[in-house]
């Protein structure tokens, strides 16, 4: 339990751990929260050669509405995003995600920025950002860049961030009149990675069709899954429950879930059916749908 060696620093600005980043493309790590690169490193499944710390850099703490997205901050907490009283108005789908990761220890280090750029399927927020259609900003050493999070996740603990960049900002696009979000998780106990969850997002129109659909999946394949299929299905479609258990059945398809000791693959694969149902159950309640 016992990290390798590695040099540790602490820049004081962007700029520098940017900088730092560039020095050491090769081995150097990220430290925001800590929560998930840590225990990666004290069981050795993961190395670094330099650990930068990013926590003396103001300026990425922060949740506000602007331009019509939500945007927050790399370093912002868990439990700030839980507290958060425009996500508790506006944005309930991050307060379903937000309060069923770890616990609530956990919760007032861990930071939403690391738990997108770990890139580790079974965290929670992927999924919620695949649904709502969410945006990655990133500084490196060629300034800022916007990435889609659909094209974010590349496999098992990769993402596109390049080696010299920072996660510094997550958009998520403000919600509309007809809008509902849930995230709907199952958990072996509290506080565990999920054994399957599911993010649904959904926009009904004035005449009471589906004018968009989200659904993300945690933790049933290499990847977080975003349920394309799923979502086109329900496109023009009364969110009626034959549409939402059909939308359902479509999304768990489109999952790759491995056995272990959190289930066989086709327990897994039943439960984000079930999962994906009750999201969009909740999201249509939530959007004012019946």
């Amino acid at each position: 339990m016992i990290p390798s060696s590695f040099d540790y620093h602490a820049p004081a600005t962007l700029a520098e751990a940017v900088a730092l980043l560039g020095k050491y493309p090769e081995d150097a790590k990220v430290l925001s929260g800590g929560q998930s690169l840590l225990p990666l490193l004290k069981l050795r499944l993961g190395q670094a050669g330099h650990l930068i710390d990013i926590g003396k850099i103001p300026g990425l703490e922060y949740i506000k509405e602007e331009g019509g997205m939500l945007r927050i901050g790399g370093r912002t907490r868990e439990s700030a995003l839980e507290r958060s009283e425009i996500v508790q108005k506006r944005y309930p789908i991050l307060v379903d995600t937000a309060k069923v990761i770890a616990d609530p220890i956990v919760r007032n280090l861990a930071t939403v920025g690391g738990n997108l750029a770990h890139g580790d399927p079974g965290n929670d927020h992927p999924a919620t950002m695949l649904a709502l259609g969410a945006q990655v900003v990133a500084m490196g050493k060629s300034g800022e860049r916007v990435i889609p999070i659909d094209k974010f996740f590349l496999g098992l603990f990769r993402t596109a961030l390049q080696p010299d960049e920072i996660l510094t900002e997550i958009r998520i696009p403000a919600p509309v009149e007809g809008s509902g979000g849930a995230y709907v998780k199952l958990e072996r106990k509290v506080g565990d990675y999920a054994t399957a969850a599911s993010a649904a997002y959904v926009v009904i129109g004035t005449q009471g069709f589906v004018e968009r659909a989200g659904i993300g999946l945690t933790n049933l394949g290499p990847t977080p899954i975003k349920a394309t299929a799923a979502e086109k299905y329900l496109i023009g479609k009364k969110p009626e429950t034959a549409a939402l258990a059909e939308a359902a059945r479509i999304a768990a398809q489109a999952t790759e879930p491995s056995a272990d000791r959190r289930g066989a693959v086709e327990y897994k694969r039943e439960m984000a059916r079930v999962l994906t149902g009750r999201a969009l159950k909740k999201a249509v309640e939530r959007a004012g749908g019946k």
